[in-house]
């Protein structure tokens, strides 16, 4: 009995640490059923698997078991339950084990930072990992992580500098990390000093890091570093060509995407799921409809990949952005799945662009049914309804927005300066620089209306005269981004600014008007894409 005990426990054990969660969970269940009792190892090998599966009711199970059999003073096996709730995201009883643990070591202590980082509670994870007597490198990664994934990013790296500072040891984790919050931010002179890093303490031959320096490029707009960075790996896998191929795509170089779509299956690495979203996404900005349907139809028939609602999605996307109306609105009917309305969106923003009136206030009505709470839908049908000059409709629908209480979503925009992040909202005024800011650009205004530059109005929603809404226009945070990165960098600096939101459309001819008459290169990246602004042109063709 004793020695069929140890071989339960022992496979049991081997189950989990080889990734299988549910197989070793019902092992445990067969041998508890057969009366077998039951150690502080197993118990803590089972709730390992249980967090990792998310099975709370088992696992609640567990904690009574382990206080009934006096396992509770377990450091190891409270670790383990301490893990278990913060991945089921049951903070309130994971603060509980981690306060009643007579012993907290360093791996507690980790394990509680990157539950409180899970539930939000970003202040509280920075207090605990402040009042640690001792850390590894793992406490750094939990928090770094942590505040990455809450949009904390300038904090996150902010850490890696005190990280540093303190000569604390860093792992490929840490630098996932960092280049990762480098690349969201589209901080690239952060991303371009942490890239050395990597090189200096030998971490560019982990594909980990290699895929995170690819994407961060990607992110920042510089491709050909991002190809450079590929090329030079090693080792590849579908992340690197996915990394690669989306980065592409969101730059609008449909045709870079594909080839290197065709060049990975050459290499033999199977597409997955996401690396066909990448490719039709490429496709859709490109208008490439042949290759889209192409890419499509070799997921489902090749690849035996069932499409998601984002792949429906890209495909409507793209019929729609080239004028494919009728077939767009059949794809939609024929699809198994009932459109979404991300989907529908995307739809009406093609009807928007291309002024088609009924088909669009079909749609538009269907989006405002599927989701009455998104404030972006209520803005692109009244923007729908503005540029048809359809203004009773502008005014029923901001009528309807007001009367469910819906509030668009404040924009912000952010550019990099000398390694610092500079954010700005609509109308801001906050920063020491406002007044040289506005100055130039009500300078830039006047100029621009001489020369027949009209300011696009039709989206301040606000009951005021025509003047005071060129005011708001002028004061929007993307305008404001560039103007501070016109009067702080040398003549002929290319400027890159990032948007939360998608780039409104008199903030686009203003930022390709500027390229011309400022002779700057603008990278603009918003929600859907890149921007590249020379010369008066931007890349999308004026339709994103």
């Amino acid at each position: 009995m004793f020695h069929r005990r140890l071989s339960y426990a022992k496979t049991i054990g081997n189950l989990v640490n080889q990734g299988q969660n549910s197989q070793a969970i019902a092992l445990f269940r067969l041998v508890r059923e057969n009366g077998f009792e039951v150690t502080e190892f197993l118990l803590s090998a089972i709730l390992r698997a249980c967090g990792r599966v998310s099975a709370l009711k088992q696992g609640k199970q567990l904690h009574c078991m382990a206080i009934k059999h006096g396992f509770n003073h377990d450091t190891i096996l409270m670790t383990s339950l301490l893990d278990l709730y913060c991945k089921c995201n049951e903070i309130k009883d994971a603060r509980k084990v981690f306060d009643e643990m007579p012993q907290r070591d360093v791996i507690a202590n980790n394990c509680m930072i990157s539950g409180l980082c899970w539930s939000r509670l970003t202040l509280e994870a920075i207090g605990l990992f402040n009042n640690m007597s001792k850390r590894d490198v793992g406490s750094w990664n939990s928090l770094i992580s942590g505040l990455a994934q809450n949009s904390e990013g300038r904090a996150g790296l902010a850490l890696f500098e005190e990280m540093r500072v303190e000569g604390a040891e860093v792992d490929v984790l840490t630098m996932v990390s960092v280049v990762s919050i480098c690349a969201d931010l589209a901080a690239l002179r952060n991303g371009r000093e942490v890239h050395c890093l990597v090189m200096k303490y030998g971490f560019e031959l982990y594909l980990p890091v290699g895929n995170a320096v690819v994407d961060m490029y990607a992110k920042c707009g510089c491709m050909e570093n991002a190809w450079l960075c590929f090329r030079s790996m090693p080792m590849k896998n579908v992340v690197s060509w996915t990394a690669l191929i989306a980065g592409y795509g969101k730059q609008g170089q449909g045709v870079e995407a594909l080839k290197a779509f065709d060049a990975m299956e050459i290499g033999g690495v199977w597409p997955n799921s996401i690396t066909f979203l990448g490719a039709l996404y490429a496709c859709s900005h490109a208008g490439l409809v042949q290759e889209g349907w192409r890419i499509f139809n070799m997921m489902v028939s090749k690849y035996s990949i069932a499409p998601t609602m984002e792949h429906y999605t890209c495909m409507v996307d793209l019929l729609a952005r080239s004028g494919c109306f009728n077939e767009a609105y059949s794809f939609i009917k024929r699809m198994p799945i009932k459109p979404d309305p991300k989907l529908l969106t995307a739809f009406l923003s093609s009807c928007y662009s291309y002024k088609k009136l009924e088909l669009g206030k079909i749609v538009g009505k269907k989006l405002i049914e599927s989701e009455p709470e998104e404030a972006g839908a209520y803005m692109l049908l009244s923007n729908f309804y503005g540029i048809v000059g359809d203004l009773a409709s502008v005014a029923k629908v901001r009528r309807l927005m007001l009367d469910r209480g819906i509030r668009k979503e404040k924009a912000s925009t952010w550019i990099e300066i000398n390694k610092t992040v500079h954010s700005f909202q609509s109308g801001d005024r906050s920063h020491p620089l406002s007044e040289d800011m506005y100055s130039y650009l009500q300078h830039l205004f006047r100029k621009l209306k001489i020369n027949g530059y009209v300011p696009n109005t039709s989206m301040v929603m606000q009951n005021v005269d025509e003047q005071t809404k060129e005011v708001i226009v002028l004061g929007h945070s993307e305008k404001l981004a560039i103007a501070f990165g016109l009067i702080s960098t040398p003549p002929g600096t290319r400027i890159l600014i990032v948007k939360n939101l998608r780039m409104c459309t008199d903030c686009h001819v203003v930022t390709g008007l500027i390229s011309k008459i400022e002779g700057r290169e603008i990278v603009a990246r918003d929600s859907s894409r890149f921007h590249h602004f020379k010369d008066g042109l931007c890349s999308c063709g004026n339709h994103w």
